[in-house]
Formats: structure tokens, C-alpha cells, sequence
């Protein structure tokens, strides 16, 4: 009798599943990469990191990581993905080296690699130039450059869209009309050990929409969205759009009595109305609107989600300082007669400053530091100075600085001359007596520009 042929195809499975079995074994013997590697936006927190391992790391051993200089730092997250965070309150004066180490769940150790690191924000100015208003940027040496080489008959606003990927800007054109740009850049902020991180370039100006208009407002989210609210020169309503980072604007269908704005997260925008401020939910997502009555006006975004700061006007004049935070009614931190001109936020609340004006014959101009729960400071006196109009306070977490342009009072007696230009200023931190130097030239705005969110492998 014949015996049966032997059953190849099993035989063929059975040498596949070992084969696969043994690769396994392999690799799992192969230590573990970092995937990705990048800068998280400002809402991580003062200054951090996101990373993503070739497989699901052990927690615990990513605490033998080095900072150079050892700053505080922690570690978030779980499986692969994890965020290097440092602690807020400690001054960053130059560049960051990391040396990351770990151990994934099998205990296959991590190579040893190095990065370059420098989280810190540069300023950001428009200063006035032959013919008109140009771009600059002072970079960490303290030095002043141009950040493009065009001069712009008038720049009236400036803002920073995608965390650092583009600005956009409002310029004032021919017959008093304006157009609205979006400029692109290039940052790397972060790069293997013994690679030069670059400067900070721009592209080239791409002007949004064919027509100029009679008016133009803007505002921008971390997502690189920007609002466009403009009015036609012939008479015509509001057009507002978005613009995404790149293709063709969206038209909105948005009544405002003022300047809308974006949340920095995405995905809806503070309308101010007669009948109040109203949060309105941006398509895709299904139209809501919810309202906040009263005489209100949005001061400030914090960097973490959801928090704002409001302003309150009241009947007997006086003004409020209002804390907003997701799920909450807003709560009130500060009541005072004195004018209240900007107000800036610090992560979740834990630091808040305002800019005050008080006196009537000669208004001196102090700064009120205070937290989310309204303790406070004493103020700082910024005698002999004022507020450029339509400027703001800006806070950079990762340095513990405040920026504002101010411009100096004229002398006594002479308030009818012409006001000298504003200069960009470190404002001293809270309780010190320095008085504020420039560290500009004249400027007509001037801003943190974040460090981008360009990743190194």
C-alpha cells in the first residue's frame, strides 16, 4: 500500500509562523527609535517637547534623560507617545542640550542620542523705515535685522498664525486702502547635537484676496486659520472669511459690532454683539452659539485651552477684570477706577499683568501683577511713559519676560507737542525697581514670535 503524499502547504504555514516568530524575537532584541521629535504648542506648557518611540516605552526609565543646564523638568504620556515639559518659572538663557534615555517594556535600552533645543521666542517688531514700515526681528544675541527686505507703505497690525509657521498682516496701500498678506517661515529650533539651528527666514508675501478694502481686521489660531473681516469700497456689508493655511477662503456668515477672534485651539470664534460676547462654533462642526451678556470685551487668550481674559465696563464707569475658564461663569478678579488698557496671561492663570492708567491731569501709566484668584502685587509704577494705542502686553513663559511697546510722556507743560515713538521694553519682573529700558529702535508694534513646531529626526 502507497503511503499518503505528506501535506506540503502545512508544512509551508508551519515554516512561515516560525519564521515570523523569529523576526519577532529580532526585532523585539533591536533596541527602540525616536519616530519624532518636535516642538508642542504653547498650550504643553512654558516650554516642551513631543515624542513618539518606535514602541511603548517604560515611564519611569525616561527619567534618567539629561537637560544641559539641568533645569526642572517632568515627563507626560504613555505607550509611545510622550511630552517633555519644563516647569514654569525658570529663565531660559540659551540653547537646551538633551540627551534622552529609557528602556521599552521588554528593557531594551535606548541609544544615546543628543539634541539641540532653544525653546525661547524672538521679538518681533514693525519699525518705521524709508517709504514706510518694515519687518524686524531681534534675534537671541540682541541684535536687529530685517525680517524681509519689503517696505510696506503702512503695516496697521501684525499676527502670528500656526504657532510660529507664517504672520499675517494689515497694510495701509494707495487712497487709504488696505490688504491683508500671509508671509511664511521657516524656523529650526531644535536639531541633532553638533548641527547649527538656523535663523529664522521668510518667505515670500502672497496677498489674500484680489481687491483691496476699505478696512481690514485679522486674528489667527495655532492651527494657521486666519478671520478676515474687511469692508468694501463701495459701501457694501462686512465680508468675513477663513482662510485656511493653504487654498481657497470659506465665507462666514458672522454679525459683529467689533473685531472678531479665533480661538488660539481652532474650531470657533468670539463674536462681540450688542446683546453681548457670543462663542460660535466654526463648520465642520454643527452651528452653536452661546452668549455671555453684559458690556464685555475679550482683553486676552491664555496659552492653556479654553481660559481668556474679559473686560468689564460698569455704569459708574469703573472697569472689571474678569478670569473665564471653560464650564464657568466668568469670575471676577480685579474692580478699580483706573483705566484698564491690556491685561496678558501666563499658562493657566498662575501670573496675569495689567496695564493701568490713572490721574487725569497727568496719567501715570503701572503695571499690576495678580493671579487667577486676584492676589496681588504691588504695582509697578511705570512713570513718564504711556501705551502705544492699539498695542497689547505680551508674556513668553519660557524666559518669565513681558514685552510692550511704550512710548515716553512728553515734559511737563509740553503735552501739546508731537509724542516721541514707542521703543520695545522688558518690563522688570514683579516687585523690582528698575525702570524699563529700550531695547529698540522705534517701533509701532511689537511681539513675541514662537519658535515653530519644525520636529528633527
Amino acid at each position: 500500500m502507497t503511503p499518503p503524499a505528506p501535506n506540503r502547504p502545512l508544512w509551508a504555514l508551519g515554516g512561515l509562523a516560525f519564521l515570523a516568530l523569529a523576526l519577532q524575537q529580532v526585532l523585539l532584541r533591536q533596541p527602540p527609535r525616536v519616530l519624532q521629535l518636535g516642538q508642542a504648542p504653547a498650550s504643553s506648557g512654558p516650554a516642551a517637547l513631543r515624542l513618539r518611540f518606535s514602541r511603548p516605552m517604560d515611564p519611569a526609565s525616561l527619567a534618567a534623560s539629561r537637560l544641559d543646564p539641568p533645569l526642572a523638568h517632568r515627563w507626560l504620556g504613555e505607550g509611545d507617545s510622550f511630552l517633555l515639559s519644563l516647569s514654569p518659572g525658570q529663565r531660559l538663557a540659551g540653547p537646551l542640550r538633551i540627551t534622552l534615555a529609557g528602556r521599552d517594556l521588554a528593557g531594551v535600552a535606548l541609544p544615546p542620542r543628543r539634541w539641540l533645543w532653544d525653546p525661547r521666542p524672538r521679538l518681533l517688531a514693525v519699525v518705521p523705515a524709508a517709504g514706510g514700515d518694515q519687518l524686524r526681528l531681534r534675534d537671541h544675541d540682541g541684535r536687529w535685522r530685517p525680517l524681509l527686505a519689503k517696505v510696506w507703505p503702512q503695516i496697521l497690525s501684525v499676527e502670528v498664525l500656526g504657532d510660529g509657521a507664517a504672520l499675517a498682516l494689515v497694510s495701509r496701500e494707495g487712497e487709504g486702502l488696505q490688504k491683508v498678506w500671509r508671509v511664511p517661515l521657516r524656523q529650526r529650533n531644535l536639531a541633532p547635537d553638533r548641527q547649527a539651528l538656523e535663523p529664522v527666514t521668510a518667505g515670500v508675501p502672497v496677498a489674500l484676496g484680489r481687491d483691496p478694502s476699505l478696512f481690514a481686521h485679522i486674528s489667527g489660531n495655532r492651527r494657521g486659520e486666519l478671520l478676515v473681516q474687511a469692508g468694501g469700497v463701495d459701501g457694501g456689508p462686512v465680508q468675513t472669511q477663513l482662510w485656511p493655511p493653504s487654498g481657497s477662503p470659506r465665507p462666514l456668515e458672522l454679525e459683529a459690532v467689533g473685531t472678531a477672534s479665533l480661538l488660539p485651539e481652532g474650531g470657533a470664534v468670539v463674536v462681540p454683539r450688542a446683546e453681548g460676547l457670543t462663542l460660535n462654533q466654526l463648520p465642520p462642526r454643527p452651528p452653536r452659539r452661546q452668549i455671555l451678556p453684559g458690556s464685555r470685551d475679550l482683553l486676552a487668550f491664555c496659552p492653556r485651552s479654553g481660559r481668556a481674559l474679559l473686560r468689564r465696563h460698569w455704569p459708574d464707569y469703573r472697569r472689571s477684570l474678569e478670569w473665564l475658564e471653560p464650564g464657568q461663569p466668568p469670575r471676577e478678579i480685579w474692580r478699580g477706577s483706573e483705566a484698564l488698557l491690556a491685561a496678558s496671561c501666563q499658562g493657566g492663570g498662575e501670573r496675569i499683568w495689567m496695564a493701568l492708567l490713572s490721574g487725569e491731569r497727568r496719567p501715570e501709566l503701572s503695571l499690576l501683577t495678580l493671579n487667577r484668584q486676584g492676589q496681588r502685587s504691588s504695582p509697578q509704577r511705570l512713570a513718564g511713559w504711556e501705551l502705544e494705542p492699539g498695542t497689547q502686553l505680551q508674556a513668553d513663559p519660557s524666559t518669565d519676560q513681558l514685552v510692550a511697546a511704550l512710548r515716553p510722556l512728553p515734559p511737563p507743560g509740553r503735552e501739546d507737542q508731537r509724542p516721541a515713538p514707542a521703543r520695545a521694553m522688558l518690563l522688570p519682573p514683579a516687585g523690582s525697581r528698575t525702570p524699563p529700558v529700550p531695547i529698540s529702535p522705534p517701533v509701532r508694534q511689537v511681539l513675541w514670535l514662537p519658535p515653530g513646531m519644525a520636529g528633527a529626526q
